[in-house]
């Protein structure tokens, strides 16, 4: 699968989950170890377990994908996802400040998701 359709799949998964914060970075002009990094928060750690599991679930049984590793485990405040073209950081939000991707990354360009428009309402049938 394409790098960028894997980030994109990983954000619409975390966002199945309510993850918080989503960001995508495209990486692969800066980095010579992966091309996307998909970087989202959890408010806590069942969370942060939820999401992990939807993804990895998700992206087993509709694409036959796993992480080729995986850091952080069940009852950690941090899990990477190693896909690697695509890495996936899921952070409790006070470690994801301290540690602060988005600065370290700055160089990074972010992946815009495009959302679709919903239809504009019909104006009221006059009567």
């Amino acid at each position: 699968m394409e790098a960028k359709k894997l980030a994109l799949l990983c954000r619409e998964f975390a966002d199945n989950k309510k993850a918080e914060d989503i960001v995508v970075l495209d990486v692969h002009k800066v980095s010579s170890v992966t091309d996307y990094f998909v970087i989202c928060s959890g408010s806590s750690e069942p969370h942060l377990r939820a999401i992990v599991a939807e993804l990895e679930s998700r992206l087993w049984k509709e694409h036959g994908l796993r992480p080729r590793a995986e850091d952080g485990g069940r009852g950690g405040r941090w899990v990477v996802m190693d896909f690697f073209d695509v890495i996936v950081h899921v952070m409790h939000p006070d470690l994801r400040k301290q540690y602060d991707l988005e600065s370290l990354w700055s160089d990074a360009a972010p992946v815009r998701v495009s959302r679709p428009r919903k239809p504009k309402a019909k104006a009221a049938a006059k009567g």
